[in-house]
Formats: structure tokens, sequence, C-alpha cells
């Protein structure tokens, strides 16, 4: 079975402090199934939350192409690969300061996923591209939008976004700068799967490591027209649990 292709920026980030060691793009592996691609009416990329080191993020991008298979979806699902996997972040006492470094990476990384969106769009300008984020994968989206909105062209370069136990805030979808920006960037829709029974980011919340995770609860305030949210019950966090709740794509 060939492995499933993914977009990675592994070792351009520290996964002590989150600081900056390759200022590279992204690479791709295997980078000729990339070109295969291109032509593709849709392309899929999922992006994997904390503690995912290259091992978990190839699982979690089997996971979403194994269920969007299920359920009907027939274009390509690639995955998205960074450094999650921040030291300590397993361990109570480190876990502050290694979901803080998490963070600053997957910020850092809209830079990365956007760069690629932008190539990828040069090449094949009619496939849609959707993006699905689990957890700390929904602050790359969000950072992604934002490094995209940078340029007027890229209005509507995303199709729609798929956010899974989102570790974002929830004033996110309600807020004037990111309403803007996701109204602008992502073309359809924004769909949020959430469960105010997820045991990892409501023990976020409860150590003010997040503050209102968008994931949790849902949106604060009034939400841009294009979001929309759906309760769920997963068995628990891990994106496998979200990924079961999934009844139809996109």
């Amino acid at each position: 079975m060939n492995p499933i292709p993914r977009i990675s920026t592994r070792g351009y980030y520290d996964l002590t402090d989150g600081s900056t060691v390759k200022n590279n793009r992204y690479f791709l592996y295997p980078k000729q199934e990339f070109a295969k691609i291109v032509g593709a009416s849709e392309l899929t990329i999922m992006i994997h939350g904390l503690r995912n080191n290259k091992v978990g993020a190839v699982a979690k991008a089997e996971i979403a192409k194994k269920r969007l298979r299920q359920i009907g979806y027939r274009y390509p699902v690639v995955g998205y690969s960074y450094d999650s996997n921040t030291k300590g972040a397993h361990l109570r006492k480190y876990a502050s300061r290694a979901l803080a470094a998490g963070q600053k990476i997957a910020i850092k990384n809209g830079r990365n996923l956007a760069l690629f969106i932008q190539d990828f769009k040069g090449h094949s300008p009619n496939t849609k591209i959707r993006l699905i984020g689990h957890s700390l994968g929904s602050q790359v989206i969000l950072s992604t939008a934002e490094y995209l909105a940078r340029k007027k062209e890229n209005q509507g370069i995303i199709e729609s976004a798929y956010l899974f136990g989102a570790s974002i805030t929830n004033d996110v979808p309600s807020s004037k700068k990111y309403q803007k920006i996701l109204d602008k960037m992502i073309s359809k829709k924004i769909v949020n799967y959430y469960y105010p029974g997820d045991e990892v980011l409501g023990w976020a919340e409860h150590k003010e490591y997040v503050k209102g995770p968008l994931g949790l609860n849902g949106a604060a305030g009034k939400p841009l027209s294009k979001y929309q949210q759906i309760r769920v019950k997963p068995k628990n966090h891990r994106f496998a649990s979200y990924a079961s709740t999934l009844k139809k794509f996109p």
C-alpha cells in the first residue's frame, strides 16, 4: 500500500519553545503523488492536532481518508504534518509550556500551508481545496486564512473548512477581525463539530490554557453566515472518535 501523500514542515520549528529552526516553505512526500493530483476536481487536506509525531500525522490522514471514503467522498486526501509533538506535552507539569510552544508552531505553520495552497492552485486553478483540522489543527487553518488574506487574489481560495474538537477560542467566528478574513478566504462554508463533554478541551478550559475552546460549546456571539456548527458525541477527544461522527462530506 502506497503511503498517504503529505505536506510536511517537520524539523522547521523547535519542539521546546516553538522558535523557527528553518525558514523553508514545505516539502512534499512522495512528491510524485502530488503531481498526480494536479487537475483533480477537489483536494482535501487533513491537519492533525498536538502530540503527533510523523507516524501520528500519517495515521490521522489515513483515518480521514478512510472515513471520507466510507461516506462516499472519492477525491484525493492528503495529510499536513508539522512539529506538534512538543517536548513534555504528555506530562501535566510541562503541559502549559508544551501547549504554548504548540500554539506558536501552529500559528507559524499558517504561512507554510498557505504557500502550499497558493503554489498548488497556481498549477491546478480549478481544484477545490477543503481543509479538515482536529484540535490544534484548527489554529493552523485560522492562521492559513490570515496569511492568505494578505493577497487580494486569494479571495475564495479555500472551498471549505471543517473543525473537529477545535482549540481556537469561541469568539473567532463572531469577531470582526476574523469574520472578514474567513468570509473572504473561504468560499462556501466553515463547519464546526463540537462536543460539550470533550475531556481534553474541558480540562484546557479549566486550567485556563484555552479560554472558551470553540470545540467545547460552539461559537459565542453572532458568527459569520458561512459558519455552521454541529453538536456531536465522540467517545473522546481523539480524531478517530470525531471522524466516526461525520455523516456527510463535503
